[in-house]
């Protein structure tokens, strides 16, 4: 049989002191511009691809076709009528 957690009331503590590092608040830039405020224990810092303009997101993504595998594989796999 499982253990069961007790129910914490308002006067207990819910996390130990002294463990845990500090949680504030952060600022995320990334390279296009685009700024998001959160929380992190890092602080602010920058990226290089967010959700703003990241190929996948925008549907701007584009199939690379490398020496002819993408077109070799349609035509050995196409439905022949």
């Amino acid at each position: 049989m499982g253990r069961r957690c007790k129910r914490l009331g308002d006067s207990e503590k819910i996390m130990k002191e002294g463990i845990h590092p500090d949680y504030k608040d952060a600022t995320i830039t990334c390279a296009c511009g685009a700024t998001y405020e959160t929380h992190s224990t890092r602080g602010d810092f920058q990226v290089e691809v967010c959700a703003a303009c990241h190929p996948f997101y925008t549907g701007t993504q584009k199939l690379i076709d490398t020496q002819g595998r993408v077109e070799r594989f349609r035509n050995k796999y196409a439905k022949k009528a």
